[in-house]
């Protein structure tokens, strides 16, 4: 994985995602669902693209319930895009990276 992407937990979300600087779009997924799996490599490549603009934070929604419960996430993968502690945007399900970027570019 990354260095530019942070798996975070319950316990770190607010000061990994709600406290942060910069924009945070914020991937809730789990290991055995496929679609989280083939947009994993996509969120690498854009986490390098976006180094320093934006924050990519992946949550696991088996180890972080309660996270993804307060957000109301039904299906994964669930893309969250969060600016000053607010949720500005959401993207649910996989995507080709020439939308997940078109979802950056109008949320940040």
């Amino acid at each position: 994985m990354s260095a530019n992407i942070v798996n975070t937990t319950d316990a770190n979300f607010e000061a990994d995602v709600l406290q942060s600087d910069v924009p945070v779009l914020v991937d809730f997924w789990a290991g055995w669902c496929a679609p989280c799996k083939a947009i994993a490599p996509v969120l690498e490549v854009l986490s390098e693209e976006y180094q320093g603009k934006v924050k990519i934070v992946k949550v696991d929604v088996t180890s972080c319930e309660q996270t993804a419960v307060n957000y109301n996430i039904r299906n994964i993968p669930a893309l969250l895009m969060f600016k000053n502690g607010e949720v500005v945007g959401t993207q649910v399900g996989a995507a080709p990276k020439s939308k997940l970027t078109a979802f950056i570019e109008e949320n940040i």
